[in-house]
């Protein structure tokens, strides 16, 4: 590997790491507009596996804009990040792959220090990214919820 092609891999996983945390920003201050410039025309989110809708961006955001109103005091915390970035040969190639955790507090409203988050959620992603001409742009996300904590509710 060449020191450009070094370069440019390191490049890569920098801006592929961005949008990640752009995305988890996004999420967690409900800032719409937003997550839905993070991904291609065309892409496409599933929180079914998290209990929830499938279908383009927009529809998606749409869905967790309602979900989550009642929770206006949330984090989207992405963790332990596996990124596997399509080689051709030993060059960088368009597509990649993120695998990740997600920790989920969300609560009605800000936490004083006594009170709890009304619900936490933890689960797993798996984003799908393809380099455009503005930038790396997710074209899937899927969500996979393994764990779900609601005091005073069922664990689901």
């Amino acid at each position: 590997m060449t020191q450009r092609v070094a370069l440019a891999t390191v490049m890569d996983r920098l801006s592929i790491d961005a949008v990640i945390t752009d995305y988890a920003v996004a999420w967690g201050d409900g800032v719409w507009q937003d997550y839905g410039a993070l991904f291609t025309p065309e892409g496409r989110a599933d929180y079914r596996g998290a209990g929830g809708a499938e279908g383009p961006a927009a529809e998606a955001a749409g869905w967790l804009a309602d979900s989550l109103r009642a929770y206006p005091a949330r984090q989207h915390l992405i963790v332990n990040r596996r990124l596997d970035l399509q080689d051709l040969g030993g060059y960088p190639g368009d597509r990649a792959q993120v695998r990740a955790d997600y920790l989920s507090p969300a609560g009605p409203a800000a936490w004083d220090g006594e009170a709890a988050p009304a619900l936490v959620a933890g689960g797993g992603y798996v984003f799908e990214l393809v380099r455009t001409e503005p930038g790396w742009r997710i074209r899937t996300v899927t969500a996979h919820r393994k764990w779900r904590y609601a005091p005073g509710a069922a664990a689901g």
